[in-house]
Parts: structure tokens; sequence; C-alpha cells
């Protein structure tokens, strides 16, 4: 055997299994050996790792016997050798598993026992057919393994790890291994004896992943330490797309430094992350930069600015428009957007801030006033012109009313009954006298009535007519109803579901029978009306409560058509406010303009009375007005707020809810690539990262 070998044999230290407690525990700590041996009839048996027992510090006051000897590992499995014996193959591996290796005399007698790192330090001195074939075993092995003494110097290698770092033999040994890896993990390892485990390692030579292990003498001195190195050539990708993002990162600074609005980036918490180069003076209290770190919120409380965008959208979670004014009287106009991580928590918030009180910027602003004007101009000129298309006189440019025009069209050619569905102030009897102006009834009469605001007995009467002295008060000549009256014509019906249960039953009598009973007469009169009813109630939900007949319902529900709101289709608002605010201008001889944050303004506002609540703003825009061009300070001055509401998506049926989610996904991400073409505007618009825009579009894509 050789001779390192022998000089690194340690003693048995064994206790019968018979022993008590304290006496063990005495031993143990008399001794201070880490390997205990177990005897039972004077026979070893057992050992016991106490290193793998004992705390921080060598310390086995608090063990107990049965947790030590609930932890001996049998004999049988160490690796036993003899002095003078050559080893053998299948030896080397078995003792490469555990960690001593037991040694007998020429007796056979158990002598003693050399730890492994002993006995393979020993053996590679040893120049035999096995201990060559082990090397080679050592050299193969994929990871690189790098050895380096108690002076920080790497003693040996394989080529495995020379490969990985891209250098040669000579260049590595007997050099200190903190020039070649992380100075201060390599430190750390001799220092505390831990090991230090998935270390990216980033050089202009290499890409790797770093395990430091310490090398331990049995009293817990660190003597050296092994480096296992393994290749990442992703490593090496990540380390180009990091410098990719960086210039990436200097790209997006040139392009912000030429944003003429000031952009302010904040975390979930209101703390001010970021600006751009360009922002507003005399509005922040101090220089922008200086409040990098500072918490916008804070900011409101002091009284530097008022109202706070930030502390609207992060309670709202949805994109904001206001006009905050600074300490220093400033007005600007800023608009606030969430922006959501993969989980859909809030993450950051961006705002963009556009001063509203500087004048030098008055003239870029009416000339871009002046195209806006040209171009609306442009589209009301054609409008008028489509003399033989009434149905375009619906002022639109959004694709949902684009549909509803469509439907307009084809229905008009018969003479079906049509429920128009909306809210208040949408404009359904527009839609009614659309399909009036398209139909072949268009030269007849078009007559509507309100069955909400016309009392019970007059509603009747109004509606089927009466005949001369039928009732006290009645015109002496007798009167025609609205039916006969749209004779050949069409009538509507507005507010249809809050016409009494009384009238609801006559109102189905004549849809069915198609002729009427005046009131007090008993002869039927024929009438060929087509009807057309609207409500902005939900007539399903009131047949179900009983407050709505539900064979009248079936009768009224041929043609659904669903008009939706003026938030659901904001494309539209800046077309309807320049026609509302055109037809202000001919009327009282005019000539007044939106400024382009005026018209940004209305179009973020939410509108929950529609268009009839855009067309009183701007009628009370044109009186207030001091100037000809109406300015997005002025506009904010009149609105009840300036919170965009949530468009909710519509529901028609009962479906699995995972199924409606990935469809509302689908129809938002393809609306999102119709409207802005490409990922990164349409993944900035849905408040996702660009690679779920573009791998959910392409999965879209193959299975259509």
């Amino acid at each position: 055997m050789n001779q390192t070998i022998f000089n690194k044999l340690r003693p048995i230290f064994a206790v019968s299994t018979n022993i008590e407690e304290e006496a063990l525990l005495k031993k143990i700590a008399t001794h201070q050996d880490p390997y205990l041996f177990l005897t039972e009839n004077n026979r070893l048996r057992a050992y016991v790792d106490l290193k793998n027992l004992k705390t921080e510090k060598i310390d086995y006051s608090n063990l107990h016997i049965n947790q030590i000897f609930s932890n001996a590992i049998s004999i049988d499995k160490l690796g036993t050798f003899k002095l003078n014996q050559t080893l053998s193959l299948p030896f080397i591996f078995q003792a490469l598993g555990q960690p001593i290796v037991l040694v007998k005399n020429e007796q056979n007698d158990i002598t003693g026992y050399v730890r492994r790192e002993d006995m393979l330090a020993g053996m590679f001195r040893e120049e035999t057919k096995n201990i060559n074939i082990l090397r080679v075993l050592l050299a193969s092995i994929p990871m690189g393994l790098f050895v380096i003494d108690h002076e920080y110097k790497i003693v040996n290698c394989n080529e495995s790890g020379l490969k990985m770092i891209r250098s040669e033999a000579d260049e590595v040994m007997g050099k200190d291994a903190r020039i070649i890896f992380h100075k201060e993990q390599v430190n750390e390892v001799f220092a505390t004896g831990k090991t230090i485990l998935n270390q990216i390692r980033i050089t202009d030579e290499m890409g790797v992943l770093v395990d430091y292990s310490p090398i331990e003498t049995s009293n817990g001195n660190v003597e050296g330490a092994i480096i296992i190195v393994q290749d990442l050539p992703m490593v090496e990708e990540m380390a180009m797309e990091i410098e990719a993002v960086k210039n990436l990162n200097s790209d997006m600074n040139a392009i912000l430094s030429t944003i003429y609005d000031e952009l302010v980036v904040v975390d979930h918490t209101g703390n001010i992350l970021r600006h751009s180069e360009n922002y507003i003076r005399d509005f922040w209290k101090g220089e922008l930069n200086e409040l990098v770190g500072k918490n916008i919120l804070d900011l409101e409380k002091k009284g530097d600015i008022s109202p706070s965008i930030t502390k609207l959208v992060l309670e709202k979670k949805e994109k904001v428009s206001r006009v905050q004014e600074g300490k220093h009287g400033k007005k600007v106009l800023a608009v606030g957007n969430p922006i959501f991580n993969e989980k859909g928590e809030l993450q950051r918030v961006v705002i963009a801030s556009r001063d509203i009180t500087e004048n030098t910027k008055l003239k870029t602003e009416l000339k871009q006033t002046r195209e806006i004007t040209k171009r609306y101009k442009q589209e009301l000129t054609r409008l008028k012109t489509m003399t033989a298309e009434p149905s375009h006189e619906i002022i639109y440019c959004s694709a949902k009313m684009q549909q509803i025009v469509n439907q307009v069209e084809k229905i008009a050619k018969f003479s079906s009954t049509v429920l128009v569905q909306g809210e208040s102030g949408v404009g359904k009897e527009m839609i009614a006298r659309a399909i009036h102006q398209k139909s072949n009834r268009s030269n007849n009469p078009f007559l509507t009535i309100n069955c909400g605001s016309i009392p019970e007995n007059l509603l009747e009467s109004e509606l089927f007519g009466y005949t001369k002295g039928s009732f006290t008060g009645a015109d002496m000549k007798g009167k025609q109803g609205y039916f006969e009256q749209a004779h050949e014509g069409i009538l509507f019906l507005d507010e249809i579901g809050d016409m009494p249960m009384s009238l609801q039953v006559k109102l189905l009598r004549v849809l069915q029978e198609s002729e009427v009973v005046p009131i007090g007469s008993v002869t039927a009169i024929p009438v060929d009306v087509q009807i057309i009813a609207a409500t902005n109630k939900d007539l399903k939900g009131m047949v179900e409560k009983g407050t709505f007949r539900e064979d009248l319902y079936y009768r009224i529900h041929v043609i659904p058509i669903r008009v939706p709101p003026l938030n659901e289709r904001s494309e539209d608002i800046p077309l309807l406010a320049y026609h509302t605010l055109q037809k202000l201008n001919q009327r009282y001889d005019k000539n007044y303009h939106f400024s382009p944050d005026a018209l940004n303004l209305l179009e973020n506002y939410s509108w929950p009375g529609n268009i009839r609540e855009l067309q009183n703003l701007i009628e009370r825009l044109f009186v207030t007005a001091d100037e000809d061009v109406i300015t997005a300070a002025l506009v904010d001055q009149f609105m009840s707020n300036g919170i965009v509401k949530k468009a909710k998506p519509m529901v028609n049926g009962i479906m699995p809810l995972q199924k409606a989610k990935e469809e509302v996904e689908e129809q938002l991400i393809l609306l999102a690539m119709k409207k802005f073409g490409t990922t990164t505007k349409a993944a900035e618009a849905l408040n996702i990262s660009q690679s779920a825009v573009s791998r959910k579009y392409q999965k879209i894509l193959q299975n259509e």
C-alpha cells in the first residue's frame, strides 16, 4: 500500500451498542472523532457519521443515543482493503461512493480507516493500470473540474474544464483561481466552508455555470476547494441579448428625447422611476431629475400637484385623463396609462403630460386643428352628397356602427318587426328613421310615440283612436289613432318596456291580426303598419319577473338590433363632436374649432349619457367659449369626471368560463393587430408583453 495512504490511517473509535447514553456522549465529547463505530458481541457492525448530526459548531451535547443509532450505516457498504493490496477498478468505484475506507492488516483484522479524499490522493500517485483507467474516466466527465489548494492555486483540472473556459493547461495550472473565477465567491467558500451553487460567470472568453465546494479536514478546516463548471451555450446568447437590450434602451432614450410630451414612469406604489429628457418646467417643484426615487403621491399631499393622475390610475387600474394644475398655476393635460404584468398585476404607470397653457405652441396646435377640420369637412361633405344612401346620415366611423348600418340596409327591404335596444341617448330613433328612409315605405308616414311619457288612458286613445262621444272630453268628431295614421308606413314605439300590461294585450292583437278597433267602436279597421320598437331595458328579464308579456316579447323580438354605447365606439366621438360643432357654427354663423388635446380629452371620457350627453356638452362649450379654439382646459371644466370606464364584453349565451376567456382573448388580439399592425403596438394597447402577443397571434392564425 502507498506510504502516503498509510500515513493517513486513522484509528477506529468504537463503542458497544449496549452502552448507556451518558457514557456514550462522554466518549464522543472526549475523542472528538467524526466517525463512531458500533460493535455487537465484540464484532464491528456499523458506523455513524457524526458530522451529519452535529450543529454548526462541534457540539455533541444535545445528541441522543436513539438519534445516533438510527443513523448507523452497516460497514458492509464500506470498501475494505489490506496493506500492500493491489487496488481493483470495482473497489475504486466502491470507495468513491462512501466517505471512508476500512484498512486490514495481514491477519485480516481491521486496524483503522482512511478518508476517501486521502485514499484517492494516494492512489493518484500510483502508476497502475487501474489508476490510469480512473484518470481516463475522470478526464471524460462532461463537467469541468478544477482543484485549488489552500493558497487558492489551481493544482489540477480536466480537459472538459479547460475547453469550457477556453484556456490551455499551462495558462491555468498554478494560477490563482480568483483571477479566473469569482474572487468573492472563492473567498466565501474558504471563509465559511459552505458550498455555493449555480453561479453564472460571463467574460469575453467564457460563459459557464459554476459550483464551488470546499475540501475540509476532519476538524472542519478548509484546505482547498473543487470548482465544477458547466458550459451554457445559451449564456452567450443571453449576453448578446443583454447587449441588444442595452442598445435598444439607448435608442429608446434617443427617441424619448425628441418627444414633445413629458413622460414619467412610476411603479405600483407611486415611486418615480424615470422620465424623459423633455419635461414641463415650472410645473414640478424643482428639477424633475431630483424627484427620481421619491413618491409622487407625497407631492399631492404637499400640494405640489393637484389632482394626482397616478393615484387615480392606481385606484381604478385603467386609463385616466385629467387636467392637472401645478403649484405655480401651470396647467397640463395628463394621460395616465397602467402597465400590467403577465399575472394581470399593475406594475407601472406611464404618465404623458402636455402643457396646455403655453401660447408658444398655439400656432402648431391651430395647424393641426385645421388639418383635422379639413378631414372632417371632407367626411361630412361625403355624407351630405350621398343622398341616395340615407342610412349613411348616421354619423360614424367605427366598425361596430358599420355593422349596424349594413344590417339596416338589409332589413329595410322587408316589413318585419324590429326591436332596437341600447342605453338612453345612443340614437335608437335615428336607427329607426334610417330603416324608414331606406325602405319602400319611405314615401309613407313615419310616426313616433313614447310609451312611457303618456298616461295609460291617453296612450290607448293615441294608439288606437276613438269614435265621437266615446268618453268625456273626447273630440266630437272622433280621432284616428297612430296605427291608422301610419297606414302603409312605420310606427316607432319608443320605450316599449314602459307600456302598461293592459295595453300590451291590445298591441299584441293588432300585431297578430293587422287590424285595430278604436275606443267606442266594435268595427275592426285593417292596417298595414311596420312596427319598430325601442327600449333601454332588459325585456327578457322583465318577462321572467312578469312585468312584460312573454308572447308580446317574442312577437316584437323578430329582428333585434343592439346599438352600442358611445364608450364602446370611442373612434366615433371626434366625428360626432365635430358634426355637432359644425351645426352650431352654421346656425350662429361662427367658426369654432377643437384643439387636438380637447378632442383627446373628449375621446377618453366615458360618456354615461352617450350621444345626447356629448351634444349637450358641445353646445355648452360653444356658448361659453371666449375664443375660436375650444381647449382641453375648457372641456375639463364642464366634464362631470374625466375617468374612462371599462367597456364590458357582451355575452349572449352560457359557455364554459375558460372558453369564454379564450374567445375574448382571441378577439382582443385580432382587434389590436388589425388596428395597430404590429405586435409591439398591440402589446402596448393590451398591456401584455410583445412575446405573448406574438405567440398567441401565431396560434390564432394556425387554427384558422
